[in-house]
């Protein structure tokens, strides 16, 4: 989880805790100018445990959401035996509200169902419990079934959303492995080819100077075992696994795409290593994407931005892309967080073996940062 993420859900949740305490004061006030305030310490205390539970759902949305409601129903009994203002009132009845929404939305269908039953459960041992003619009951009755409702409502269009979302992630990240998978058929297509043409020139070559059959066969051992490298990543990435190494092949030139983006957007610095590489070709494409990907995004979210840095090195131990861009702190951004190139951009880089990191800079701007392994001159 980035820190944008945890930020958000930090301050998500404080602010439905300050709804909670609004609704559980409101609630003492409402019980004390009616009931007395000591009618109402019993359905405090379980306001009080229920809404703690609806804060900390996200750490077992089953167990505290079943919790939460069993707290409910000894609310309820106990208030129609010791003859207590109705229960749930508004603050259990907002809590277990976010609380079975949250289930919905989470949790495998079985145990979410189970739990949205239970709501409705309380709901009704509510409105057996109330005493007839009390238009106080009868209004904690309906909006214990108003709660249910919307709580239902929301957590079911949030799963279809989620569903949705990743659907179209898996989808993205499907089209990026058949796209890369498609890359590397190429390479084993190209290599498969020179290791015919040098066979055909060895049976030549062995006619007349048998001593260059060594050098032939030389060539085609090393086309083979490139092939070969290029073929078992090609089988792990139908496989959908991470540990497939990738084939070999020259770097890809970046200075026509950092020109076309000049053209359109903030300046951009293009920073290579001193000394040109033989990258694999899947490698030298992944760089590519990742740099247009950044500069899309660049282009889309940041349009304040002065200037943009594109630095790509290479050391003993891996390869690194890194983009920056200037842009001020703002809203812009927030778009960027659903978007699916990241996806994709992350989904390449790892099943390379590499890692990608994307985020605000810790002054100002965004960085996008990949890397890639290299192991003895070669990519793992």
């Amino acid at each position: 989880m980035s820190i944008g993420d945890r930020l958000f859900g930090a301050a998500s949740t404080a602010g439905l805790a300050v709804v909670f305490l609004g609704a559980i004061g409101i609630e003492a006030v409402g019980i004390a100018q009616t009931w007395g305030i000591r009618y109402w310490l019993a359905g405090g205390a379980a306001a009080v445990l229920v809404c703690a539970l609806a804060l900390v759902r996200r750490r077992q949305r089953a167990w505290t959401t079943a919790a939460a409601l069993g707290i409910a129903g000894l609310a309820i009994a106990g208030a129609w035996v010791f003859h207590l203002p109705a229960e749930p009132g508004p603050a259990v009845a907002l809590a277990l509200a976010v609380l079975i929404g949250s289930a919905l939305r989470a949790l495998s269908p079985m145990p979410a169902g189970a739990l949205a039953a239970g709501g409705l459960a309380v709901v009704a041992v509510a409105y057996l419990a109330a005493r007839p003619h009390s238009s106080g009951a009868s209004a904690v009755v309906a909006m214990n079934v108003t709660a249910w409702l919307g709580s239902v409502a929301v957590g079911l269009a949030l799963r279809l959303l989620d569903d949705r979302a990743a659907a179209t992630a898996e989808k993205v990240r499907q089209n990026e492995r058949l796209e890369l998978a498609q890359e590397l058929h190429d390479v084993v297509a190209h290599h498969i080819t020179g290791m015919l043409i040098q066979a055909q020139a060895a049976h030549l070559v062995a006619r007349k100077n048998p001593r260059q059959v060594t050098e032939s066969l030389a060539g085609i051992e090393t086309a083979g075992t490139e092939a070969l490298r290029a073929m078992r990543r090609l089988v792990g990435l139908l496989r959908d696994t991470d540990d497939a190494p990738p084939a070999s092949a020259g770097p890809e030139q970046l200075g026509v795409l950092v020109e076309r983006f000049n053209r359109q957007g903030p300046p951009v610095r293009l920073r290579l290593p001193d000394e040109s590489a033989a990258w694999p070709p899947e490698v030298a494409s992944t760089v590519y994407r990742i740099v247009r990907e950044a500069l899309t995004n660049v282009a889309r979210h940041a349009p304040d931005a002065h200037s943009v840095t594109v630095t790509v090195g290479q050391n003993p131990s891996g390869l690194t892309v890194e983009v920056l861009d200037d842009a001020p702190r703002g809203g812009a951004r927030v778009a960027q967080r659903g978007g699916y190139g990241l996806i994709g951009m992350r989904e390449r880089v790892e099943t390379l073996g590499g890692t990608l990191h994307a985020g605000p800079r810790p002054d100002t701007g965004w960085s996008v940062l990949a890397t890639l392994p290299i192991d003895n001159g070669r990519m793992r």
